[in-house]
This record gives C-alpha cells, sequence and structure tokens, in this order.
C-alpha cells in the first residue's frame, strides 16, 4: 500500500475492498458502496467531530520547548479539564512521530505554557510519556484557548499542515475527538442518498476517537486507550429492531465497533475499554467500513474479530498489489463477518 499524502477525504477514485461472510475478496469504487449493503442493514457512524489537540508550549521548570497531543479524557462534560497527553520535546509534525525527541523530565505539579493556557501536571500514566493534566481556568476559557492554540494532530507522511475543516467528517456534531474518525471520510450526502434509496437506515453514536500512534512502541502497544461514548436512544431501537428483523449493523469505523460492543447496544454513555481482537464474539456488529490498515496497528487487531487472520493475509496481498492507499485519507474496506465471530444479543 502507499501512504495518502494529500488531506482529501472524498477522491473520485477512491476504491473499496470487500470481504464477503465467505472471505471472498472483490474490488469496487468506494462510490458504489451501497451495493454491498441489503434493504434492512443498518449503518451507524461516528459523529464526533475532531479537536485541534496538538497544543506547542514552554515546560516552565526547564525552559524546554514541549508538544503535547492530547490523547483522552474520562467524559463528554464540558467543566471536565483533565486530560491524558502523550509528550514530546521539540519539533512539530514534520518529523516522523517515531524519531521526535523525548520531553524534559516532567514530575508531579510542573507547569507548561501553552498559548494562552497553563496546564499542571497530575502524575504518569505508566509511562514518562503518557501524563496526566489539568488545565487552569474556567472552561470557557480552556476551551477557547484550545481551539485558537492548537492544531490538529497529524503526522510526517502528509504533504502539508492540516487544517480543522480538512479532520471533520462530513457528519461532525459534538468536538470530543482528538485524531479524526476517518472512515467517515468516505460517507457524503450521494453516498446517504444511495443507502437510503437501498432501504438501508442510517443512525450515529458519539466516541471520542484517540490517538493512533505515540511514537513509542511500549505505548503504542496499548492503543487504543479508554474512549468515552454515548450511544442515543434512538440508535439504540434502531438497533433492536434491525436485529429482530434480521438486518445488518454495519459500523463505520473502529470507534463505532468499540462503542456498539461495550455498550452491547444499549443506549446511554459509558468508557470503552475493551479490547477487541480474535478472540472477541461480536454481538452487535455484523460488518465494519474501515480504511486499510498494516497488520501491526492496533486498528488491524480490531478486524481479526471479524475474518480469519488466513482471510486477512490474503486481503492485505490483494490491497499491496493494487497499492491501495493506507492512513486516513486513503481507500476502505468493508468487511463482514463470518459465521464464527457471531454471538446473538
Amino acid at each position: 500500500m502507499i501512504a495518502a499524502t494529500l488531506p482529501v477525504q472524498r477522491p473520485p477514485d477512491a476504491r473499496l475492498l470487500v470481504i464477503d461472510e465467505h472471505g471472498a475478496i472483490a474490488h469496487a469504487a468506494r462510490s458504489r458502496l451501497a451495493d454491498f449493503l441489503q434493504p434492512g442493514d443498518l449503518m451507524i457512524a461516528n459523529d464526533a467531530a475532531t479537536l485541534p489537540a496538538s497544543l506547542h508550549g514552554v515546560h516552565l521548570p526547564s525552559g524546554a520547548p514541549i508538544e503535547l497531543r492530547l490523547a483522552g479524557r474520562s467524559s463528554f462534560a464540558r467543566d471536565d479539564l483533565r486530560f491524558s497527553a502523550v509528550m514530546f520535546g521539540g519539533g512539530d509534525w514534520r518529523t516522523r512521530t517515531e524519531d521526535r525527541p523525548p520531553p524534559p523530565p516532567l514530575a508531579l505539579g510542573d507547569r507548561i505554557v501553552l498559548g494562552s493556557l497553563v496546564a499542571t501536571v497530575e502524575g504518569a500514566l505508566g509511562h514518562e510519556r503518557l501524563i496526566a493534566l489539568r488545565f487552569e481556568g474556567e472552561a470557557d476559557s480552556v476551551w477557547a484557548g484550545i481551539a485558537r492554540h492548537g492544531r490538529p494532530i497529524q503526522y510526517a507522511y502528509l504533504h502539508r499542515a492540516l487544517a480543522l475543516w480538512d479532520v471533520w467528517t462530513p457528519i461532525a456534531a459534538l468536538p470530543v475527538a482528538f485524531e479524526p474518525p476517518s472512515a467517515g471520510f468516505a460517507l457524503d450526502w450521494r453516498i446517504l442518498g444511495a443507502l437510503r434509496s437501498r432501504g438501508v437506515e442510517f443512525a450515529t453514536i458519539t466516541l471520542a476517537a484517540g490517538i493512533s500512534s505515540t511514537g513509542n512502541l511500549e505505548l503504542d502497544a496499548r492503543l487504543p486507550f479508554d474512549e468515552p461514548y454515548r450511544v442515543p436512544a434512538i440508535t439504540a431501537s434502531a438497533i433492536h429492531r434491525k436485529k429482530a428483523g434480521g438486518g445488518r449493523v454495519v459500523a463505520v469505523g473502529t470507534t463505532v465497533v468499540r462503542a456498539l460492543e461495550h455498550s452491547a447496544g444499549r443506549s446511554g454513555e459509558g468508557v470503552a475499554d475493551q479490547r477487541i481482537g480474535p478472540d472477541t464474539c461480536l454481538r452487535v456488529v455484523d460488518a465494519i467500513l474501515s480504511g486499510t490498515h498494516e497488520p501491526q496497528e492496533s486498528h488491524h487487531q480490531l478486524l481479526r474479530a471479524f475474518q480469519s487472520d488466513d482471510v486477512l493475509a490474503r486481503a492485505h496481498e490483494a490491497l499491496e498489489a493494487s497499492s491501495y492507499r493506507t492512513h486516513e485519507f486513503g481507500d476502505s474496506v468493508l468487511i463482514f463477518t463470518h459465521s464464527a465471530s457471531r454471538q446473538g444479543l
């Protein structure tokens, strides 16, 4: 596969690799997504908007430059100003994440100035580069400061700096994601119209999508971090109605799978803290629309709940042979579960 280097969400030549319930593989234009679904299916997407979660500033005790990438919260509460963050030394996205220098030594109570914002270190979270911090001040001022001073998190394979509108999906609503729920980049009003014409229902959840890479192998092994989510009552009702009628639930992205499987399709809020992989018996989701992922990535581990390693290996070979584009602005895969993955609600 090749890296998608430009932030174009819906290029006209976007492609879709499809793996059906029997492990058969097909190639199609992504614009034909609706052709692979059935009347009575339910597609669910993550409507989280993306925060400008990369903040540059100065570590006051040492005077050293620092970048923090907001990586998690325990809730959606607006006055909850405590975050987890991955820390780097000087530099920016133009340097590969793996090559970024570490931050200066951080201690409890250290203050970090980030434009108009000040954050206080509240402790390490099992690793010197993953910390808990709290922003000082009133909520309105803090959120305004993040909006003014922050930038979208991005990586060195991109050719230009991201603007905030580059990382908002067409259905973006509550700004709680730290990186975009990028599987939703595939959606547009024409595709949603085609789904509706085919008898496919559409609904949303909200999950605070976390970061995809920390640049540190030990920390990357802990991904995905815990992520708060909300399943609206109308979405939960649609899930149970479709299941009762034999319809399938198609998740747009790994974040939707986490929210629906953690909640068992019920309405309400929670924090998705589970790891989904080859030993997971899926209870809610029947298929996933996702970006393309390398086998070593945490997102790929979740795909192992849908199909066997042999099938996914054949799919990876097909993606490589056909030079599919990868990363958040790349092409897509649509993967249906094989029967051994299913466990009823």
